[in-house]
């Protein structure tokens, strides 16, 4: 058996979820400031943030206010909050009225098949930007269709995936796995299937972190 030399990093997160891309895109930043990113073999995992939201979804500002319990302007601030850590990370937001929540399941699909090709943080990224950057439903197959396409992938092979009653129930497999192990909030990262973290940290914490983890790397071998 051929063991990797990477440290493996797995995230769980969703599409519809701000502090995974922000906490995604700081951790990147402090690997590259640290010169270490071909040290790091990251696989993004299933989360549904709203699993039994309805198929057409919900008007973001009224679903973060009724599952919040926040008031229309509370969760009008919350919107200007993540388009300041959204501009901090380098990346696109825009809150257009009438944008909504989603579905995800379809987009986690993808994701999964994207694995194989090595294009899954590829098309994660795009599906963040097709959502939070220009408040595309990323819930429908056109959208979907050409994200996929946008990273390169086979779009007729991905589309197949999604008429596939397996495809999902393999999602939902994968989530109740996480879910089993107490994992219930996003973004949530598991290091070489031990050490976990759970939320967006600032870039210099998750330097001390990598550091720490090539640290015990060095010493064990």
């Amino acid at each position: 058996m051929i063991l990797s030399d990477k440290i493996n990093v797995d995230i769980i997160s969703d599409v519809m979820c701000p502090w995974c891309l922000v906490g995604y895109k700081r951790f990147e930043q402090a690997l590259k400031e640290l010169g270490v990113e071909d040290k790091f073999q990251i696989t993004w995992h299933p989360f549904e943030l709203n699993p039994d939201i309805a198929d057409e979804g919900e008007e973001v500002l009224e679903h973060l206010s009724k599952k919040y319990g926040m008031s229309i302007v509370q969760a009008k601030e919350t919107q200007d909050k993540f388009k300041e850590s959204f501009a901090e990370v380098g990346f696109p937001f825009e809150y257009q009225e009438g944008r909504r929540m989603l579905k995800t399941i379809d987009a986690h699909v993808l994701l999964d098949f994207a694995k194989n090709s090595g294009k899954q943080t590829e098309l994660k990224l795009a599906l963040f930007k097709a959502y939070f950057a220009q408040s595309k439903d990323v819930s429908t197959r056109e959208v979907l269709e050409k994200v996929v396409k946008s990273v390169g992938l086979d779009s007729t092979k991905a589309m197949e995936k999604l008429d596939s009653p397996d495809s999902r129930g393999n999602i939902k497999d994968k989530e109740m796995f996480w879910l089993q192990r107490g994992i219930n909030s996003v973004p949530t990262m598991i290091f070489n299937q031990s050490s976990k973290i759970s939320g967006a940290y600032p870039v210099e914490s998750y330097k001390q972190i990598i550091n720490d983890l090539l640290g015990n790397k060095n010493n064990s071998l």
